[in-house]
Parts: structure tokens; sequence; C-alpha cells
């Protein structure tokens, strides 16, 4: 782990809304602004928030997601855009401080005072769907996206409370199979692993239902 300051920049919310993709009306819930002050983070979401499609987005294993800033500027220059506002990827986190390199599924963060901030653990990348290309205006990003290894990480809610940009993010503790987000990004969407590496991942006890099934399939074709 890199010896540097890891911090909330800001708290970004949104509720679903009704835009024209393709001729085709669609619920979302990726256009994420900033929000000022605290918002209480519940088990499944933040205050405000919401997502259009629960069977994909949200829920127990995906309560937040975090994107780190430090991917802001890579975006801006690869995409030629000027100027890209915290919430432009989705986040409900803009973090910085915490690459994916740095992050293992399963590790525990607090955020804010330990007694009325959150604990939350880490627990999977985030596989973007055709709304974010459609919102950034790049509909062909997806597999780039992917590929580049920005993907930002998803939490799942231990402890409920109060968030607000500017918060400390601590690391309580770290997972001891030490698999990090982009390595399992690597597992889960790009054919990366060998099988002693799926069989290690499957060891995580904090595994997500998702990656488990598809750790489980990916180690089957391999034997």
């Amino acid at each position: 782990m890199r010896n540097i300051i890891v911090k909330l920049l800001s708290v970004n919310v949104a509720l679903p809304k009704l835009v024209e993709i393709d001729g085709k009306n669609v619920f979302t819930g990726i256009y994420k602004t900033p929000v000022k002050g605290r918002v209480w983070l519940t088990r499944l979401t933040l205050v405000g928030d919401g997502q259009a499609d629960a069977g994909v987005h949200g829920g127990e294993h995906q309560a937040a997601y975090c994107y780190p800033f430090e991917h802001y500027a890579y975006w801006q220059n690869r995409l030629n855009l000027i100027n890209l506002p915290h919430g432009t990827f989705g986040e409900n986190f803009t973090i910085s401080g915490l690459l994916e390199e740095d992050i293992c599924i399963g590790d525990i963060l607090q955020i804010g005072d330990a007694k009325t901030g959150v604990k939350v653990q880490v627990t999977m990348p985030r596989i973007p769907c055709f709304k974010f290309g459609d919102k950034i205006g790049f509909p062909d990003i997806l597999d780039e996206f992917l590929r580049s290894g920005k993907s930002g990480f998803y939490l799942r809610v231990i402890q409920t409370g109060e968030v607000v940009a500017g918060d400390s993010i601590t690391i309580l503790e770290r997972d001891p199979q030490a698999i990090n987000i982009r390595t399992t990004l690597g597992m889960q969407k790009l054919d990366e692993g060998d099988a002693e590496l799926l069989k290690r991942a499957l060891t995580v006890t904090s595994l997500t239902p998702l990656l488990r099934q598809i750790f489980e399939q990916r180690l089957a074709s391999k034997v």
C-alpha cells in the first residue's frame, strides 16, 4: 500500500430519470451529482440515490460505488473533454488516494468518524452498461473502459452512518488473500488468471455470490 492520504472528495447521488438512447426511452440513475452536507448511507443505498434496474445495480453488494479521481485526467485526455465534474462515472463516492491496485476484495474501510461515519467492505469491480457510454457521449467506450483497468469498485455496508465530502478513508482490515480489484476485474471479465489464482479467490470468505459463480465456472473450464 502506498503511503498516501485517502479522502472522500464528493458524495454524489441521483434518482432515476427517463432519457432517450437510440430512439428508446430508458430509465437510468447514472447522472449522479455532488451534494452538500452529510448524507446517510443505509444498508442498500445513500439517501436520495436510486437505481433504475435493481437486477444489475444496487443491492447489498453494490450499496455504493467508488471511483478514483486520479483517473479523471486520463479520461479527460483520452476523450478530449474539457471538464469532468465529480460523479461523471456514475460513482457515489469520488475518492482520492486509493486505486484498483491498492484495494482488495474483502478489505474493510472506515469512512469518516468511527462513531458517526460508516464501515464498509470492498466487494467487486464496476462493470459498465450502455447507459454509461451514452452519458459521456462515447457509446463504444465500454470495452476500452474495462480493459483500462480503471473500473472503480463497489462497497457493502457493515455499519450505517453519515458521510460528507472531506471525510478521511481508513483501511481497517486487509483480506488475507490480497486479491486486488484490478486482478478481480481481469478474472471476472478479461479472461485473466490461472487455476491457482481462481482457487485462491474462491477462498475469500466475503466473495459475492456473483463473483463466486463466475470464478467457479472459469475454474471448471480449466480442469
